[in-house]
């Protein structure tokens, strides 16, 4: 293995922001200091690489550091949460901004904020003088909630203190405070919530945003008096209610164990099986591990970065259309057992009318397995400009004509040859079939809909569909550079070419994310539909689809499961028979195993620049869900 195919991206909870790019990426190690084996970042070593002794020492060092994390987390206090605002709900209703007016580790601050919902920065330099604090309002007008972090120093500031109560008349506020505690009682007249942390450090600014949105609980009341207010016994408990990020050791696994991770992907990147690799392990409802390998080509331009956005390819159908059914059958508008013509008027005269929803949720409705629509786009379907005639976009510089989907791509399906009704034959036409049923009962498109009803409210801010509508290019991993159909490089652009002439928006396929939205939504899966505090599914109904639900096949509805069939060792050969997920065609994995609290996501863009079967070949994916599992189940022995 040679070095430069790696790209170290620490664990996720110590991730900073990278000024270069205005992204968050990944802090180093740095080890010529005693401050920072306590509130540094620490790395996971490669065996190859470092010596085995440097690797026990991470092990000794995450011990330690998880004795700091809990100590700030137990003296961290609670303050006018009389609301019960913290931690904080609903998250579709508000817009949140983070200001920054020169914490000393705001950077860690926000970038633990952001692992929760899509904050948006203020920085420092346009707010830190006194003459244009007052032209603020201006700037906060489109923002509902305001998180202002401040030390006892800063405190002592009278511009901050008149800012930060002239804000809290007109927005929810949350303010972190964080020092010795003598600036407290600058705040009696604030019955804004303070989350108050004794210790001012860099994992004192990576606590507090964890127990302000739940991923932390609040568990001290003051031990002596501040202030009138502010007296000794006064404080909040509150409960975890979202995803904890910490060290492997925080959930019983030592950090040691977890190398096998590293080095697998390590391989997997030189043996060329993709340019670029996300790896996220969720234990028992706290993130453990998240690391980026590789680079987002083989050009080695652009590092991958564990908040890179990757197309999701066909885990599409359980992060988008599956949910979207689950709700509506929790809510009645869709029942299972009735038949595709009751919810699609253009399917009443054909073959699909009679079949049931149930059948194309098991993939065995009889559709045949794909249609190659690219494969019929003629001279005159498509054109490199858009217009009235042409409003499609495919790609970059490629727009099909109006009415492809309707007129051509739609009807083909319906009408399309009813082969292996009962059997399990696994089919895009199926997911293509579902999103319309949704579509049509909710009069909403699919991708608008999975914003408003899950992501939004999830804080899932990348999760979606045509990202760059939404982001820069360069937070997109590229997928196949298309020499034959689009002819050009995809980014951003979804790699099925069947939802490309659909307009990127489609059921079995279209859905961009990067892995801390994937680990919440399937985090909520593992809790049985409860995430932040809110209930999006019964537990029954989460049980239903993610459990074995065919006679002929190991599926769930809409969801993959473990294979029964030792011989396939599906999706490993560890895996329990509870775990469920999926996987993507572009090199994607998710996978949920319930007997061990476990939440396992793998990213890639495997296509890049052309399909490659060394993923599979070297058998990658599965081998690091082994690698996981041994390292888990060798902590609980």
């Amino acid at each position: 293995m040679e070095k430069k195919y790696m790209k170290r991206s620490w664990p996720s909870q110590i991730q900073v922001k990278n000024k270069n790019r205005g992204m968050i990426a990944s802090s180093v190690m740095k080890t010529n200091t005693k401050k920072n084996s306590l509130i540094g970042t620490i790395a996971t070593c490669l065996t190859l690489i470092f010596t085995l002794s440097a690797c026990a020492q991470d092990h000794k060092k995450n011990e330690s550091r998880l004795k700091t994390i809990n100590a700030i987390a137990s003296s961290s206090v609670l303050l006018n949460n009389q609301q019960s605002f913290i931690p904080v709900t609903k998250l579709a209703d508000k817009k949140f901004v983070s200001i920054n007016l020169g914490f000393t580790y705001q950077t860690s601050f926000d970038s633990l904020l952001n692992k929760y919902a899509d904050i948006k920065l203020l920085s420092a330099d346009k707010y830190r003088d006194s003459a244009t604090l007052n032209d603020l309002d201006d700037d906060l007008k489109y923002f509902s909630t305001v998180v202002i972090a401040i030390s006892d120093q800063m405190a002592s500031n009278g511009k901050y203190l008149n800012f930060i109560n002239s804000v809290a008349k007109h927005k929810e506020v949350v303010l972190a405070v964080f020092g010795e505690g003598k600036s407290l009682a600058a705040f009696d007249n604030l019955s804004a919530p303070i989350v108050w942390s004794p210790q001012l450090n860099n994992e004192a600014a990576m606590v507090v945003p964890q127990i302000i949105f739940g991923g932390i609980a609040a568990q001290q009341t003051l031990t002596k008096g501040y202030s009138g207010k502010y007296t000794m016994g006064s404080g909040y408990k509150t409960t975890v209610t979202r995803l904890k990020y910490t060290v492997p050791e925080d959930a019983g696994v030592n950090t040691e164990e977890l190398n096998a991770v590293d080095q697998i992907a390590a391989e997997a990147i030189a043996g060329k099986a993709a340019p670029g690799i996300v790896v996220l392990v969720a234990k028992d409802g706290k993130v453990i591990y998240n690391k980026a390998f590789g680079y987002h080509t083989y050009d080695n331009a652009i590092p991958d970065r564990v908040t890179d956005i990757f197309d999701m390819a066909s885990v599409t159908k359980i992060t988008a259309t599956t949910p979207s059914v689950m709700r509506l059958v929790e809510e009645n508008k869709l029942k299972l057992d009735t038949n595709i013509g009751f919810y699609i008027p253009r399917a009443r005269n054909t073959p699909m009318n009679a079949i049931p929803v149930r059948e194309v949720m098991l993939h065995q409705a009889g559709f045949i397995p794909y249609i190659p629509f690219h494969n019929y786009v003629k001279e005159g379907d498509y054109s490199r400009d858009s217009s009235a005639l042409f409003p499609t976009k495919v790609a970059d510089r490629y727009y099909v004509k109006k009415g492809f989907f309707s007129d051509f791509m739609w009807p083909k399906m319906l009408n399309s040859p009813i082969k292996t009704r009962g059997s399990y034959v696994y089919s895009d036409i199926s997911m293509y079939v579902m999103q319309d049923i949704v579509e049509q009962i909710t009069a909403k498109p699919l991708d608008q809909y999975v914003l408003d009803n899950f992501y939004t409210p999830l804080g899932m801010h990348t999760a979606g569909y045509l990202p760059r509508n939404r982001f820069d290019k360069d937070r997109i991993v590229p997928t196949e550079d298309d020499k034959i159909f689009r002819k050009t490089l995809l980014e951003g652009y979804v790699h099925d070419q069947g939802a490309a002439l659909k307009g990127g928006v489609a059921g079995h396929a279209g859905l961009f994310a990067n892995a801390n939205d994937l680990a919440i939504y399937y985090q909520l899966m593992l809790n049985k539909g409860t995430y932040g505090g809110e209930q999006y599914f019964k537990p029954q109904t989460v049980e239903t689809f993610t459990s074995k639900q065919s006679n002929v096949s190991r599926r769930g509805l809409g969801f993959d499961r473990w294979d029964p069939d030792a011989s396939k060792k599906y999706p490993s050969e560890l895996a329990s028979s509870q775990t469920f997920g999926h996987t993507g065609y572009t090199g994607i994995g998710v996978w949920v195993d319930p007997s061990r609290g476990l939440v396992y996501i793998f990213l890639s863009n495997r296509v890049h620049p052309t399909v490659s079967e060394q993923l599979g070949k070297l058998n990658i994916r599965p081998r690091i869900q082994d690698a996981i599992i041994k390292a888990v189940d060798k902590g609980n022995k």
